[in-house]
């Protein structure tokens, strides 16, 4: 038996450690993954310089512009 391969043993003393600590990790990022998410896009905008506010819907505005004709017939 090559005694090398005994090194690559890991055994669930080894590696329930590494996985408990693994899960707790992604729960951390799980529980706050929209405020993550938040920090990344305000540091985003920082670096590329783009407005916070989203462009106006081109569907919305041409509905309000309609309304506003239809006032003037």
């Amino acid at each position: 038996m090559h005694h090398s391969l005994l090194a690559l043993y890991g055994g669930p003393d080894q590696i329930m450690p590494l996985t408990s600590s693994l899960a707790a990790i992604f729960a951390f990022v799980l529980m706050f993954w929209g405020k993550i998410l938040v920090a990344f896009d305000k540091m985003m905008r920082f670096f590329k310089g783009t407005p916070a506010e989203p462009a106006a819907d081109p569907v919305v505005t041409s509905v309000a512009s309609r309304e506003d004709t239809k006032g003037k017939e």
